[in-house]
């Protein structure tokens, strides 16, 4: 069964995925061209994600749509075990968001020009004026219930296991005083760990934590911010370990 699916998976799929992505892509800058850069910058990348997981055979559960509200900003961070995590949070988190990407990603074919006119918040920190740019772009994103996705980690962890978390993400949080929802990701590692070609299909979760909310006075304090999100996140994976 495994050989066959090998097969599936790279004479099947992948033609058809490419192909997917490539129409997804036009359809998200033609629409952001033409208007309304929230609506096509969520709605048909949310559409190919779920291609995405239902062509290879994958399986979602996702918890704790309750917890959140969809006129509500949020800066939502999760925990980033391999690739899947995209297609998971696009597909299936249910609230409108940019992400927060690195500005490398710009240079992938039709992809990074599709992330470019949807308005996901490019990160170059190459300079003091670079960063302050990159504050005002959130600024003006995160209003009227538009929200960001980051991975706090930064990079796929290597091991199934989370790394620590750099601060920018809850640097925002404080700064424009919005709540944060943890994400736990659960099971993207198995289906296709760091440096791995061959999808192992399987079932991944996705956990929608309680909003941890800003302090009615004053502001966070970013390291209880980051250990509380850390260890809610963990919370639902197995065998990971709680921050003391």
């Amino acid at each position: 069964m495994r050989f066959l699916y090998i097969l599936y998976q790279w004479l099947i799929a992948l033609p058809i995925l490419i192909v997917l992505t490539i129409l997804i892509a036009l359809i998200t800058i033609i629409g952001c061209a033409i208007g309304n850069r929230d609506f096509w910058g969520y709605y048909p990348p949310m559409i190919w994600a779920r291609c995405f997981c239902a062509i290879l055979l994958i399986r979602t559960e996702i918890r704790g749509h309750e917890n959140i509200d969809s006129k509500t900003s949020y800066v939502f961070v999760a925990n980033h075990q391999g690739a899947f995590d995209i297609f998971l949070i696009y597909g299936y988190l249910g609230h409108n968001f940019k992400w927060m990407m690195k500005k490398s990603l710009k240079k992938i074919p039709f992809v990074g020009t599709a992330c470019e006119y949807a308005g996901h918040i490019m990160v170059d920190r190459s300079s003091k004026a670079s960063i302050r740019k990159t504050m005002q772009h959130a600024e003006k994103t995160l209003q009227g219930g538009m929200s960001l996705v980051v991975f706090p980690e930064g990079t796929r962890c290597k091991d199934g296991h989370m790394n620590p978390f750099k601060r920018g993400a809850f640097t925002l949080a404080e700064e424009f005083s919005l709540p944060v929802v943890p994400l736990t990701i659960d099971g993207a590692f198995r289906l296709l760990p760091r440096g791995g070609f061959n999808v192992h299909p399987g079932k991944v979760t996705l956990t929608i934590h309680k909003p941890i909310m800003p302090p009615a006075e004053g502001k966070y304090n970013l390291e209880s911010l980051m250990k509380e999100s850390y260890n809610s996140i963990a919370s639902a994976l197995p065998n990971e370990p709680l921050m003391e």
